[in-house]
């Protein structure tokens, strides 16, 4: 017998989720420092009771808020087919650092630079995230890792989608970033087939 949700469940669930969506929104255009449990609480419309009932802390808020989005996006690009080629799977994989998650979980990572508290969480979030993003980039690509050179060839697309993503925080970097993605499906072709 399946299991039956109260609405009461079903609105703490809604709740929970626009305080994490929230988060991310506050965190990726206000940065850590202006990014307090009464400033998430009040853009999702709750009460800071409320907000503080789903997480008591603020690192518990925020490091919930990135994971959940990268699930949301993980589930994304796992729902991708592998199929639409080589230049479809670079630009869905540089996509992960070009939007907001990205620039959330970049002020989460300066955050725990100077947040001993933080860092441990942030830093176990980021490996799992990376594994994660690793394993979708390797069956987007038809990639098999067995080959000599193909899991560093991988990792180095992921390092410079980071560095696109950071390219795009100052400025509109899309024109670049395109020819650069183009230039990427092809070495991609080359070393993976």
């Amino acid at each position: 017998m399946g299991s039956v949700t109260t609405p009461k469940q079903d609105r703490s669930r809604a709740t929970r989720q626009r305080l994490l969506e929230s988060a991310v929104t506050c965190l990726a255009e206000h940065g850590w420092t202006g990014s307090t449990v009464t400033v998430v609480a009040e853009h999702a419309g709750v009460s800071r009771g409320a907000a503080q009932h789903h997480f008591p802390t603020r690192e518990d808020l925020f490091t919930a808020a990135v994971e959940y989005v990268a699930e949301e996006r993980s589930a994304e690009l796992r729902a991708l087919d592998g199929e639409r080629g080589t230049h479809a799977a670079v630009d869905a994989l540089v996509g992960l650092y070009t939007g907001p998650l990205f620039r959330a979980a970049l002020q989460l990572w300066v955050a725990a630079s100077n947040e001993p508290q933080l860092r441990p969480r942030v830093t176990d979030l980021e490996a799992r995230i990376g594994r994660e993003t690793h394993r979708m980039a390797l069956r987007l690509l038809g990639a098999d890792e067995t080959r000599p050179g193909v899991r560093e060839t991988v990792q180095g697309l992921l390092d410079m989608a980071r560095g696109l993503g950071l390219a795009n925080l100052l400025t509109d970097d899309s024109a670049r970033r395109a020819r650069v993605v183009t230039q990427w499906a092809t070495i991609l072709d080359d070393v993976l087939r």
